[in-house]
């Protein structure tokens, strides 16, 4: 993408609540906030560091380190993995120690997902919080989120995420900020 055009950041706000499907998943990493925020941040690297994790594009950049971005994962059961694929809109915020996402394409299109970080006792709080009201299938698509999509693949994928991307930042020394 060199040459090409940084847009303006999005404006994500922080996830909705009162939606039909919230999966919440908490880990305290032993590093501070700034290195638990710019390994989450670098998002392209994920799939270096998370085996389940098929690529990362970013299709269009935004000034502060986000914009849209196209991410591909595998869901693991056992040897074998379900391919998961979704279009997000993506927002950095350096200052709030903020990642979001809106879901704008796949399955999962108008989930809203936010990763934050506070300083505790030894270390840093992440905090990954997806809601969705579910798919627009006529009559099942808030129990499809509820029972399935949210507890199987979201929180499958979203848990094994913050495990890697924890280990990486574990790491990685700290850098002067």
């Amino acid at each position: 993408m060199s040459g090409a055009t940084v847009r303006a950041p999005f404006q994500i706000g922080a996830p909705r609540t009162g939606r039909a499907m919230t999966t919440v998943d908490d880990l305290v990493v032993r590093a501070p906030v700034a290195t638990v925020f710019r390994v989450v941040a670098a998002v392209e690297q994920w799939p270096a560091h998370l085996s389940h994790y098929r690529r990362v594009t970013m299709r269009e950049r935004a000034s502060d380190g986000g914009g849209i971005v196209e991410m591909s994962a595998y869901r693991p059961f056992g040897p074998v993995g379900w391919p998961t694929w979704w279009l997000s809109e993506m927002a950095v915020d350096p200052v709030r120690h903020t990642v979001r996402f809106r879901h704008i394409g796949g399955i999962t299109t108008g989930m809203d997902v936010e990763w934050s970080f506070h300083p505790v006792a030894g270390g840093t709080q992440a905090r990954l919080v997806h809601t969705w009201d579910g798919p627009r299938w006529p009559l099942i698509g808030a129990l499809a989120a509820v029972a399935v999509i949210g507890p199987v693949f979201i929180h499958g994928i979203a848990s094994r995420t913050l495990a890697g991307l924890a280990r990486v930042a574990e790491g990685e020394p700290p850098r002067a900020a």
